[in-house]
């Protein structure tokens, strides 16, 4: 299966790949051009799903530009031979041969990835994935995305960014234009600062998206040297632009801009306090469990079990 759908010359070229993917700029990744079979490449885009059908809520609960489905089996054959394809070792283990990392888990559950459409105004600020699974515990270890832009153009944003780090006045940037079957396959690690720009289309490609496919990989270890204490998603909201200096006039674009800043920099605190609430609350729980004795501390566990298997 892997070799009618993924394009032969990905596994001809693997060593080659292999060294690309080594050199640590920012950190590591490969991009890989015509990545799938021509012709299932098409199967993928002409059964790729509806703005409408997907998740367009954010993180704050509300509707934006960005449409997610993590069900993907659920699209159409195309689909659900994608989910039979990277489940499979041979799969597996042919992104562990690209990348050098054994022993590959699949996510049956696609937290965080499936199909990712992003409309004009869109963007995604730096950002470190979470670094465990939510249910398996599992260290997250490599994003995999896989284009589906038919001639898209750098100047109009949404190329992904990678970073040497979004928080420091020196910051390095490496930008992938998310051109059609182009995928991208990067670590997962405390380092790995990723996002993407600002989407402004022409005014006559306002039709257009961003279409993408995220697929993301698993071990049940990790080197020493890449731990971490469990964590949510880490954003670093995006600088104010250069172009703001003392003296300037502002434009009604300028204002929109700002508003955008300050609404996205509102929007990760609450959801930071939000989390904050939550841990309090559980503490409290876990508090309450050890002083309740046998029955209380079964019911404590009980409860958290059942939320786990919820989200």
């Amino acid at each position: 299966m892997t070799c009618l759908m993924i394009d032969p010359h990905v596994t001809a070229r693997a060593d080659e790949l292999t060294t690309q993917f080594r050199h640590r700029d920012p950190f590591r990744h490969v991009i890989i051009d015509d990545f799938l079979a021509p012709d299932y490449c098409a199967r993928l885009l002409s059964e790729f799903p509806p703005f409408e059908r997907g998740n367009a809520r954010n993180e704050a609960g509300e509707l934006g530009a960005k449409s997610t489905v993590e069900k993907i089996r659920e699209l159409g054959p195309a689909y659900t031979a994608l989910d039979d394809l990277i489940q499979t070792r041979q799969f597996l283990d042919l992104v562990g041969r690209l990348t050098g990392i054994p022993n590959l888990l699949y996510d049956p559950w696609y937290f965080g990835g499936g199909t990712h459409e992003n409309r004009v105004g869109q963007d995604l600020d730096s950002h470190v994935d979470f670094n465990r699974h939510p249910v398996e515990r599992w260290h997250r270890r490599l994003n995999l995305i896989v284009y589906l832009n038919h001639a898209w153009d750098a100047a109009w944003g949404g190329s992904l960014e990678l970073h040497t780090d979004p928080r420091a006045a020196d910051d390095r940037i490496t930008t992938i234009t998310p051109l059609y079957n182009r995928a991208v396959i990067f670590e997962t690690t405390e380092w790995s600062w990723h996002g993407f720009s600002r989407i402004a289309l022409p005014v006559d490609k306002t039709s257009l998206s961003r279409k993408s496919i995220a697929l993301y990989f698993y071990t049940t270890d990790r080197p020493q040297d890449e731990l971490a204490d469990t964590h949510s998603t880490i954003y670093v909201d995006r600088p104010l632009p250069q172009r703001f200096q003392p003296g300037m006039t502002l434009s009604a674009a300028d204002i929109d801009e700002l508003r955008t800043l300050l609404a996205r920099r509102d929007q990760h605190n609450r959801r930071l306090y939000r989390e904050n609430t939550a841990l309090t609350k559980h503490l409290e729980q876990a508090q309450a469990a050890l002083h309740g004795g046998r029955m209380g501390r079964l019911h404590y566990f009980a409860r958290r079990v059942l939320a786990r298997w919820q989200r």
